[in-house]
């Protein structure tokens, strides 16, 4: 006679009665949320209608984990449904399969692993800090880019340089080297505490200058004095 098989199940399955009622219920109330929860973000595709061809994640982190969350479904629905339904292509999802096993998600212009030549993100902050530095601040752009390559920090051409800056609005930082014009004058706190001399020039019709002395009181703004005097030039 043989002897049992040995038969290992689930510890739900041992539930009494009453409890795996109570169980059920629970996992019933659950999909209930579930199912409410799916139609409302179904509604919101269908509102929004997602389209990742012109629609742009920059933050590799929630790429990452929009990858995940299809990875984890995909046994479900099958994958050209899932990305019908958020409106990512095929191709979208292998570029960004591709990606991810090489470097970060994060937009950039390339990827260094598919793209040897490819500036890398610390390159690119490199630059940025020499082109917004006060260090460096008298140095031309083209020139800070011969620079930094004498200086073993980064080598790329001045074209590229001036490509970065304009692609992300970097500033250099400018110093004024003469002091801004005074708006006001002199201005004097009482009566005759300080005359100035203006001086008019005149130039009359056969050709001759005539020059209109005046002496101001800087105070009142009076002339105190003048006096007129001639001269001739060629016409």
């Amino acid at each position: 006679m043989r002897k049992p098989v040995e038969v290992i199940s689930h510890p739900r399955f041992d539930l009494g009665y009453d409890d795996l009622r109570v169980y059920v219920a629970r996992l019933e109330r659950r999909l209930t949320r579930l199912a409410a929860l799916l139609r409302i973000a179904l509604a919101l595709l269908s509102v929004l209608r997602p389209d990742f061809t012109r629609l742009r994640i920059p933050d590799g982190r929630d790429k990452l984990r929009l990858l995940r969350a299809i990875q984890r479904g995909r046994a479900v629905p099958s994958l050209a449904r899932m990305l019908r339904a958020i409106g990512l292509s095929p191709s979208r999802l292998s570029a960004w399969r591709r990606v991810a096993a090489g470097c970060e998600l994060d937009d950039a212009s390339s990827c260094p692993a598919f793209s040897p030549h490819a500036l890398t993100r610390e390159e690119i902050a490199t630059i940025e800090d020499l082109v917004t530095s006060p260090a460096y601040r008298h140095i031309p752009t083209g020139r800070l880019a011969l620079l930094a390559q004498r200086l073993r920090r980064v080598f790329a051409s001045p074209s590229t340089w001036h490509r970065l800056v304009k692609q992300f609005g970097w500033r250099r930082p400018r110093l004024r080297l003469h002091p801004g014009k005074p708006r006001e004058g002199i201005r004097a706190e009482k009566p005759d505490a300080l005359w100035h001399v203006d001086t008019t020039v005149i130039r009359l019709l056969d050709g001759t200058k005539t020059f209109l002395h005046a002496a101001i009181d800087n105070f009142s703004r009076r002339i105190l004095a003048w006096r007129v005097t001639t001269g001739s030039i060629r016409a």
